[in-house]
C-alpha cells in the first residue's frame, strides 16, 4: 500500500514536469518579446530609428506612415506615424501658419503642460510636446509669415520621465530638420 501513494506522487511529478513548460512556452509564444526593428531613419528622416525605439512596446510588426515633406501654402500640414501591430504609437506632426497668433496648444490642455525652452511658446507634457518657429516672420501684424508648429507625441504606456527627458532633443531635431526642409533663415528660425 505505501508503493501506490509513491508511485502516484511520481507519475503527478512527471505530468507536472511536461505540461508545465508547454503551457508557458504555450504563453510565451503569442507575445512579442522585442520592439521590432526600425529603419535608420523615420518621419521623413527626422529621427534614427534608435530615438524612437524606447517609445515602441514589443510587437511582431512596426510600419512607419510618412510623405513628402511639404508644407508650402497656409494650413499645410505633415504627420508620420509609427505603428506597432497596427496601432499607432509615435506621431510627429508640421503644420505652416501665415500668422503666429494662430498657433496655440489649448487642445493639450487637459494634459497638464508645463514651458519648454524649445523653440517659440515650446510645452511639454506627459506624453508629448510642441513648439513652433518662424520660417519667415511677418513685416507687421496684417502680413502673413511663415510659422510653423511642430509637435511629438507617444501613444500607450511609455514612462513619463523618459518622455521628458527625450521629448526637448526630439523637438530640437525636428526643429532643424525642418528649418533645413524648408530652406528657412537661420536668424529667424530659432526663437
Amino acid at each position: 500500500m505505501t508503493r501506490v501513494p509513491r508511485f502516484k506522487k511520481l507519475a503527478m511529478a512527471a505530468v507536472a514536469g511536461v505540461v508545465t513548460p508547454v503551457l508557458l512556452a504555450g504563453c510565451s509564444e503569442g507575445k512579442p518579446q522585442a520592439v521590432p526593428e526600425l529603419p535608420a531613419r523615420v518621419c521623413w528622416g527626422a529621427f534614427s530609428g534608435s530615438e524612437i525605439s524606447p517609445f515602441l512596446p514589443a510587437g511582431e510588426k512596426v510600419t512607419v506612415s510618412d510623405g513628402d515633406f511639404v508644407l508650402e501654402e497656409s494650413l499645410d500640414s505633415e504627420t508620420c506615424s509609427v505603428d506597432v501591430d497596427g496601432i499607432t504609437r509615435f506621431t510627429a506632426h508640421a503644420t505652416f501658419r501665415e500668422f503666429e497668433r494662430s498657433i496655440e496648444w489649448s487642445s493639450w490642455d487637459s494634459r497638464d503642460p508645463r514651458p519648454l525652452d524649445v523653440g517659440k511658446g515650446g510645452v511639454i507634457w506627459d506624453g508629448g510636446g510642441a513648439t513652433h518657429f518662424a520660417c519667415e516672420p511677418s513685416t507687421s501684424p496684417s502680413d502673413p509669415g511663415k510659422y510653423i508648429a511642430l509637435y511629438v507625441h507617444t501613444l500607450g504606456g511609455v514612462d513619463r520621465e523618459k518622455i521628458r527627458s527625450a521629448v526637448p532633443g526630439l523637438l530640437k531635431e525636428f526643429m532643424t530638420f525642418a528649418q533645413r526642409e524648408l530652406k528657412c533663415g537661420g536668424g529667424s528660425a530659432g526663437r
